[in-house]
């Protein structure tokens, strides 16, 4: 039986098939998996969420089914032998392309409002998701660049001012290093995006 250090585990999983994200968005199921952060049987994790162990075991099932929850060892327990599983990822997203053709699109958005903001986002998860997939698939490396900051800005006349002197930074910067020719250059994706903290973050 694998140990726990055998067995795969991911800091983030993508979910981009529509049946393992129906599986994964059952309330008690994410509840059960939840539990599963570190490893755990159907018994403690049925003492731990206050579901029965059969409740678990059907929820478990169907988990490790869809490759979400994994068995990671064994262990006697009152002259029982119980499954030990565990998580697979630390963390889930469900990637848009689970809705197909229903997943918003960017192109189809007023470029001004937060619906296309929404809509980049959306964007990210799925095309990122796909290239990771690839890339692990290959045995590379996927490069990226993630930019994350916070700002108070004290008026929206200074907002606005860090708008223009962004935008015109980034034009300076696109017509610097931009190839439209070279050979063995590779086309990237640059996202800029700014919107109001979330209040339950401050």
């Amino acid at each position: 039986m694998p140990t726990s250090e055998a067995v795969a585990y991911a800091e983030l999983a993508v979910i981009d098939d529509p049946v393992v994200a129906a599986a994964l968005l059952d309330p008690k199921r994410a509840l059960v998996l939840s539990a599963l952060q570190e490893s755990g049987s159907a018994t403690t994790v049925a003492a731990a969420i206050g579901l029965t162990r059969q409740q678990v075991n059907y929820h478990l099932r169907v988990l490790e089914a869809q490759g979400l929850a994994v068995e990671v060892g064994t262990r006697q327990r009152r002259g029982l032998t119980e499954r030990v599983v565990r998580a697979t990822a630390r963390g889930y997203v469900v990637s848009p392309a689970v809705l197909g053709t229903l997943g918003a699109d960017p192109r189809r958005m007023d470029r001004l409002s937060a619906r296309y903001l929404i809509a980049l986002a959306a964007r990210v998860v799925r095309e990122v998701a796909a290239l990771m997939r690839a890339a692990d698939g290959a045995g590379k490396q996927l490069p990226t660049l993630s930019l994350d900051t916070d700002l108070r800005f004290a008026t929206p006349a200074d907002r606005a001012a860090f708008t223009a002197e962004l935008a015109e930074s980034l034009r300076m910067l696109a017509a610097k290093y931009h190839d439209e020719g070279s050979p063995t250059g590779r086309w990237h994706r640059v996202l800029v995006a700014a919107y109001p903290k979330p209040p339950e973050e401050e």
